[in-house]
């Protein structure tokens, strides 16, 4: 029987599921990046990336709700900053 057979046989094809190793390598982000015109949110999703925030960003700095509202003209700085300090953006 083929790829996706429902008679319960291992004929050896186990892709059946899919790639694995491609799930199991991808990089999940620690910073959400949203381009919203005038100005960017960042929106921290790791530990590591709000104690990054927590010790480089000003703690006037705007929020709306868990994203940092970031001026498009700083935006680009304060993402190779956090890419510099090893954080992951998408």
């Amino acid at each position: 029987m083929g790829r996706g057979s429902n008679d319960g046989s291992n004929d050896g094809n186990n892709d059946w599921f899919g790639p694995t190793s491609e799930i199991v390598d991808k990089v999940l982000p620690d910073v959400l990046v949203r381009n919203e015109g005038s100005i960017f949110l960042f929106c921290p999703l790791t530990p590591a990336a709000k104690q990054w925030i927590a010790e480089n960003v000003k703690p006037n700095a705007q929020w709306f709700g868990l994203a940092l509202v970031v001026e498009h003209h700083y935006a680009l700085e304060l993402a190779v900053g956090m890419r510099d300090a090893g954080l992951v953006l998408a």
